[in-house]
């Protein structure tokens, strides 16, 4: 588990704004503080020095999510030999 940072705002599509600490890769799932997931990273904009994610919400209301922390799920891969 990665924090990602704060939700900032909500986009008129009802996309999730976050100010990143460290940017997650796309299609990643996210999870607020309870580990309940919430989204999936949708996308990564603004500039390279300091990045926004944009995560697609699966939960009804997101606003609740605002100035909260959200977290990436990092995916556990499998190690081929």
């Amino acid at each position: 588990m990665q924090r990602i940072g704060k939700a900032l705002s909500i986009t008129p599509s009802n996309g999730i704004i976050i100010k990143t600490e460290t940017p997650p890769k796309i299609g990643c799932e996210v999870a607020d503080e309870n580990l309940t997931i919430v989204g999936k990273v949708f996308d990564i904009i603004g500039p390279v020095s300091s990045p926004y994610a944009v995560i697609k919400p699966n939960i009804k209301n997101p606003t609740t999510l605002l100035n909260k922390p959200l977290y990436a799920l990092l995916s556990k891969t499998r190690s081929r030999r």
